[in-house]
């Protein structure tokens, strides 16, 4: 599928929607918007993703598209009142939209009058399936071997992890499949439930659904993690995905010399060691499962540097480490395996 996307005044830094998607999907990205880098190319400013040309708005576009994807995902989910033109134009192209805000554009009357007037589709990729139920705690009977990527912080590596791994355990031949969770993963993959759209009491049970569908198929599954537990707004998804999954391992993800949860400046980071047993206390109330590998994000780092920081880090969780991007996920991978 040919696809726009949506980063007004966020990309590269604050798009991690549209940087998943330009690293991960198939789709064919023909253009980002982003009308503070009108003119330039994605390759400026990232260098292992596929390129496109950044322009200002929809109209613009200049090669045919499919759909229009909303690549941003800020805190809350909102949604800005300045993207409706784009929207607005994508629809009367005969463009479809996927959006993954918390704000459902299907409820929105005036764009979903125009996707009905130019027989266009809108995805809001956040609302949930109608028949979710409570977990039945039974995810660790599948046959598979269930990995989940759990965090420091929100935004630490947690869907790059997955996604990586997923690849690397593909290139060796294994069966794996990713649990996407979040907007991101969703949008990649074209399937799955993003959990902090789902009634609360059900979130586990849609995590432990998710598992279940994919099990037969493939002998690794890796469930993309939300949050951190840590973290004050988003520890409640992080402890429902944990629990639903049951899990036969952890990997820990980290960004490199982070020292406060991001958005909340005020809150510093617990020590390293603290979120390894916390997290391994927390899952064994359900079902026991070690720290077995960490990640760490260290793009904004020297060479030199980052591989200190990636031993300093293995070191800190007693446990394998590396980072997936820059150094690939052969050592998580080998973790996961034993």
């Amino acid at each position: 599928m040919r696809i726009a996307i949506l980063a007004h005044e966020q990309f590269p830094n604050h798009a991690k929607t549209a940087i998943g998607i330009l690293r991960y999907s198939d789709h064919n990205v023909v253009a980002v918007l982003d009308r503070t880098k009108t003119g330039e190319r994605v390759c400026d400013y990232v260098s292992d993703v596929q390129d496109a040309p950044i322009i200002e708005e929809m109209s613009q576009v200049s090669s045919e598209v499919d759909a229009l994807s909303i690549g941003i995902a800020p805190i809350g989910g909102g949604f800005d009142s300045t993207w409706r033109s784009d929207i607005q134009d994508a629809l009367v192209n005969g463009y479809d939209i996927i959006n993954g805000l918390h704000y459902f554009l299907e409820d929105d009357k005036r764009i979903s009058r125009l996707a009905d007037e130019h027989n266009c589709e809108i995805w809001d990729v956040r609302k949930p399936p109608d028949d979710l139920t409570v977990s039945d705690g039974t995810a660790d009977n599948v046959d598979a071997t269930v990995v989940l990527t759990v965090g420091t912080d929100c935004s630490s590596g947690k869907m790059t992890t997955s996604f990586e791994l997923l690849q690397t355990a593909r290139d060796q031949g294994i069966d794996a499949a990713v649990i996407p969770t979040g907007q991101t993963g969703v949008m990649i993959t074209d399937r799955g439930i993003v959990v902090d759209g789902v009634i609360s009491d059900f979130a586990a049970g849609a995590v432990e659904r998710m598992i279940k569908q994919v099990a037969a198929e493939n002998d690794l599954i890796i469930v993309e993690g939300q949050g951190s537990i840590a973290h004050p707004a988003y520890s409640g998804v992080t402890t429902s995905i944990l629990h639903g999954a049951m899990p036969d391992g952890l990997i820990l993800c980290h960004a490199a010399n982070r020292e406060a949860i991001r958005g909340y400046d005020h809150i510093s980071l617990p020590p390293i060691d603290e979120y390894t047993r916390t997290y391994e206390q927390l899952s064994g109330l359900v079902s026991p499962a070690k720290v077995v590998a960490g990640a760490i994000n260290t793009h904004h780092i020297e060479e030199a540097k980052a591989r200190t920081a990636v031993a300093d880090y293995a070191a800190a969780i007693d446990a394998p480490a590396t980072d997936p991007v820059r150094f690939d996920a052969t050592k998580i991978l080998n973790a996961v395996l034993k």
